[in-house]
């Protein structure tokens, strides 16, 4: 099963392959529904006939708000072949982030999953840009309506391979999600730089359990497109879709360490019932050391792949293969991410003055790629403080390299917890928690979490006179931010420690949680 890459500019190509190929296999599960590669192909041309009727054409912008939903993948791939880009946006996102994004998108039509339709009504006269809601799902489905009323469209010629296709928005280092702008070119690479690592056969299945807002969920989808291999998307990772999935045959998915971790939890039959996976795919967070050992002890036969990247490189720019995972003679790469995929370069890099360092000593990882993003939308400073000159993407991971070309993250340059798989900057808690009355500075740190990798933690001065306790400043973040962003323990302190110059020391916040720990993120 596989697809000649040199072919392929589009992973509509990819798509329209296997439609002209085998029209009539399975192509796409959710839930009850069944989709062809002829059927799925068809809805997708639909989508971008009914995107060019309401005036969406080349530079055009959409935007899509659902748990996952197979219209996600049609809404970007139909809008790709209009050279129009689809924004995805975080259905976890609350209060003034939501409307924020959308507007910072520029999409004039809006598809919002029936789940979340009240959210977008309490904001709607906020929208000032979209011009058209089309509801997904439920009792007011017009999604499709949308298709049946639509006439099939082609890919129009004038697209280009680094037209914008995706906006994935990540956590903003300046307290607002900023926008990752993603090219055809960036997608293509990534899938087929990437594909190798966890080839498909036939009888293989994919599962697509991770949210499509993030690579690891839209990105990871492309790979069953790419080899034809049928694919069950489920809309939630939640226990009972995946067991459901798992024992409808998937081969092949990608994990956070929190799901894994979960399945351990659940017992012996979950742990059985992940017994037929070939390729087990994780990321996105580190996975703890005791973890690991577990599931590579409990799945022997299964592969593992860990996977290192960001949105910014349209996922994975580094792995650690299977073999490396059950390599008894270098026991301490485990705790690596591993080595460059195919079709990247790395340098590590003296953060300070911008001079590569010495081999074996700590830097931080700069990358280059086709996989590299555009840019940052609407982000020009944000964009080239991380695209520097030679066209190299800066990180903010800091780390050095083995040996034999294995990367071993130790710290971060940016101000970043990732907890569960998402990216939360400080900056953003920060801003909303210092509007309390009560609050006079704030520190907002990363400590370890055997479950999550890392929880985020509040350490607050309250202002003279004033009095405030832990459940009072998490009720009132999460009233302002998404649920997982928000502190899950809150310290009221006299005072933080600074440096000279005034800056806060969080480094000596998170020291006290991180002593004897192998890493420090």
């Amino acid at each position: 099963m596989t697809i000649v890459a040199s072919k392929v500019e589009f992973i509509t190509d990819a798509l329209s392959h296997w439609a002209a190929e085998k029209p009539d296999d399975e192509a796409l599960t959710y839930g009850d529904v069944r989709l062809s590669w002829g059927q799925w192909y068809d809805r997708v041309r639909r989508v971008a006939g009914g995107l060019a009727a309401r005036g969406i054409g080349h530079g055009g912008r959409v935007a899509f708000l659902d748990k996952n939903h197979p219209a996600c993948l049609e809404v970007s791939l139909g809008a790709g072949m209009l050279g129009a880009a689809n924004a995805v946006i975080n259905w976890r996102l609350a209060g003034d982030e939501l409307d924020y994004v959308i507007n910072d998108s520029g999409a004039t039509v809006l598809f919002v999953g029936a789940e979340l339709l009240p959210a977008i009504e309490s904001i709607r006269d906020r929208l000032s840009a979209v011009t058209d809601v089309i509801v997904v799902g439920g009792d007011a489905d017009d999604y499709e309506a949308f298709l049946a009323d639509a006439t099939p469209r082609d890919r129009d010629p004038a697209v280009t391979a680094d037209d914008l296709w995706l906006v994935m928005y990540s956590s903003g280092t300046t307290g607002r999600p900023k926008g990752v702008m993603l090219s055809h070119r960036n997608l293509v690479a990534h899938t087929a730089n990437v594909a190798s690592l966890w080839p498909f056969e036939a009888g293989d299945r994919n599962l697509v359990a991770m949210p499509l807002f993030h690579v690891g969920g839209t990105s990871y989808a492309m790979f069953g497109v790419w080899a034809g291999a049928p694919s069950t998307m489920t809309r939630e990772p939640d226990p009972a879709s995946l067991f459901a999935a798992f024992a409808a045959g998937v081969t092949h998915a990608f994990l956070v360490p929190a799901v894994i971790s979960g399945v351990f939890a659940a017992g012996d039959k979950a742990v059985a019932a992940l017994s037929g996976v070939k390729y087990l795919i994780y990321g996105a967070a580190p996975m703890p050391l005791p973890l690991l050992r577990k599931a590579l002890a409990a799945w022997p036969d299964m592969r593992f792949v860990q996977v290192y990247g960001q949105t910014e490189v349209a996922g994975v720019i580094t792995a650690l293969t299977p073999e490396a995972h059950r390599d008894d003679t270098r026991p301490e790469r485990l705790g690596s991410a591993g080595t460059l995929i195919p079709g990247a370069e790395m340098r590590v890099v003296d953060p300070a003055t911008g001079e590569d360092v010495q081999p074996g000593q700590t830097g931080e990882f700069w990358f280059r790629s086709d996989q590299r993003m555009i840019g940052y939308l609407n982000r020009q400073a944000d964009t080239e403080e991380t695209i520097v000159a030679g066209g190299w993407l800066r990180t903010g991971d800091i780390g050095h390299v083995d040996d034999g070309g294995f990367l071993f993250i130790s710290d971060r340059v940016k101000d970043m917890i990732i907890s569960g798989g998402e990216n939360i900057y400080s900056p953003e808690v920060e801003r909303v928690l210092v509007e309390h009355p009560a609050v006079a500075e704030v520190a907002v740190i990363g400590i370890p979490d055997d479950h999550w990798g890392e929880s985020v933690k509040a350490v607050v001065v309250a202002e003279p006179g004033q009095a405030v306790t832990e459940e009072e400043l998490v009720s009132f973040a999460r009233e302002r931010l998404a649920g997982y962003k928000c502190p899950r323990s809150v310290d009221v302190i006299e005072e933080l420690p600074r440096n000279p110059s005034g800056k806060i020391l969080k480094r000596e916040l998170r020291k006290p949680y991180w002593q004897g720990r192998d890493r420090q993120v």
